[in-house]
């Protein structure tokens, strides 16, 4: 598997550090979710997104996320590595698990310039 393209990697760890400096439990999940739909075709990154997901519900005290994200975290390495991620998913709990949703507009242009990257290589 290709490593994550630097553009890509770049929009994925500032969104990770946006969750981290965000005051608003709203604005906390929403950049974990733009980084999970980042995330999804490398395995690592995926699970690292899992992986903060489910230290805020665990911060929040939400037992049904934190549950949902325990089963994302043990499965979202092998998921990617296998190519069978639902695309544009938020991997919150309240989504079912392989769900494909449409992919915000600003984070379909950061992959698209991803995958051109990765060509160029």
């Amino acid at each position: 598997m290709a490593p994550m393209p630097p553009t890509v990697r770049t929009a994925f760890e500032e969104e990770l550090r946006a969750a981290t400096d965000a005051t608003d439990l709203g604005d906390m999940w929403r950049a974990l979710e733009r980084a999970h739909i980042l995330s999804q075709p490398w395995p690592w990154p995926h699970t690292r997104s899992h992986w903060h997901m489910l230290r805020l519900a665990l911060r929040c005290r939400d037992r049904k996320e934190v549950l949902g994200q325990v089963v994302r975290l043990s499965g979202a390495g092998l998921g990617s590595s296998l190519g069978r991620v639902p695309i544009g998913n938020t991997g919150r709990t309240a989504v079912g698990i392989m769900t494909p949703m449409p992919i915000p507009a600003d984070l379909a242009a950061i992959l698209e310039a991803g995958r051109g990257e990765a060509a160029r290589r």
